[in-house]
């Protein structure tokens, strides 16, 4: 159902690295690199991240409330994306545990502009 998230950042190069080298282990590639905005997931036929330069030219701001949540799929992964999200420069903001006993296991960062992620598997 859904086709692609896009997120709002400063400054397109970093965000780049950043997502390209986190999500790389998933098996995601930038799908597309269209300028003041880039797409990464498996494929464009797959649900994907989009990091872009506002189009209006405002400040990109995280919203309140706001998260996109990547399912890896273990808790080990869980843990590994985490970890590899803070040494590419994500600030923790729930670190990888048990959250609903056996059925939510999740951890949290914002990236380098502020944007909400969770990393989670079910069960």
């Amino acid at each position: 159902m859904i086709g692609y998230i896009t997120i709002g950042v400063n400054d397109m190069a970093k965000a780049k690295d950043f997502y390209g080298d986190l999500l790389a282990d998933l098996g995601a590639t930038m799908t597309m690199d269209m300028d003041r905005i880039a797409f990464f997931g498996t494929g464009t036929d797959q649900p994907m991240l989009a990091v872009c330069v506002p189009f209006n030219g405002d400040a990109p701001n995280p919203g309140n409330g706001n998260m996109f949540a990547i399912n890896g799929g273990t808790k080990e992964t869980v843990d590994a994306l985490y970890h590899k999200a803070i040494a590419l420069g994500a600030s923790c903001d729930g670190e990888p545990g048990q959250r609903i006993p056996d059925m939510f296991y999740g951890a949290y960062v914002r990236d380098p502009d502020g944007n909400k992620i969770a990393f989670y598997v079910f069960g």
